[in-house]
C-alpha cells in the first residue's frame, strides 16, 4: 500500500473510531490521546506507540492455554488456524520466522486476537503471548521479559524478507 493510501486508511479508521465513541472531531481538531481508542493507535516497527507493561513466555503460556490454544494448538505449531510457531509442514510463514518486526506481532495480537473476542487482552497479556510465541520460535529465553524497550530491538529472522519490496517501491518500511 502506498504511503498516501495508508494515510487515508488510517484517517478513516481514526474518524470512525472516535465517532463510535460518540465524539465527532472537527476538521483540523487535534485529538487528545484519551480521545483515540487504543486499537486505533498503530505500533510502529521502531516501537513507537508500544504501551507500558511487560511479559514473559512463562506468563504467556497461561494466557495461551486459556485464550489461544483452541485455534493454534497447545504449542503454537499445530492447530487449524495459521500456527505462529514453525515453520510447519502445512504452514511455512509463521510469525516467528516470517514476520519482519516483533512489534508488528504485538500490534497484530493486540488488535485481532483472540477469536472471537479481539481487543480483549490486557497489554500485559499481549506482551506475554508475544513472548510465548517468540520463545516457541527460539528467539528469546522462556524467562526473558519483553517490554517497550526490548521488543523493538529484537532482530527477527524475517526482517529482510520485505526489504527489497520496499526498496523497489522507493518507500521506507516506516
Amino acid at each position: 500500500m502506498r504511503t498516501l493510501e495508508m494515510i487515508f486508511a488510517f484517517s478513516a479508521l481514526l474518524v470512525g473510531s472516535v465517532s463510535a465513541l460518540g465524539q465527532t472531531p472537527q476538521l483540523g481538531q487535534v485529538l487528545q490521546d484519551r480521545e483515540i481508542p487504543f486499537f486505533a493507535r498503530y505500533i510502529m516497527p521502531d516501537g513507537a506507540g508500544l504501551p507500558a507493561g511487560s511479559g514473559s513466555a512463562t506468563a504467556g503460556r497461561r494466557v495461551w492455554e486459556s485464550r489461544c490454544a483452541s485455534c493454534h494448538g497447545a504449542t503454537g505449531s499445530e492447530g487449524p488456524i495459521m500456527p505462529p510457531v514453525g515453520p510447519t509442514a502445512t504452514y511455512a510463514k509463521s510469525a516467528g520466522k516470517y514476520w519482519p518486526y516483533a512489534t508488528t506481532l504485538f500490534d497484530y495480537i493486540r488488535r485481532a486476537m483472540p477469536f472471537p473476542s479481539p481487543k480483549s487482552l490486557s497489554d500485559e497479556d499481549v506482551y506475554s503471548v508475544t513472548a510465548f510465541i517468540l520463545y516457541r520460535n527460539g528467539l528469546i529465553k522462556e524467562n526473558e521479559s519483553i517490554d517497550a524497550n526490548s521488543l523493538p530491538r529484537l532482530a527477527m529472522p524475517g526482517r529482510d524478507n520485505l526489504t527489497d519490496l520496499w526498496a523497489k517501491q522507493g518507500e521506507k518500511p516506516y
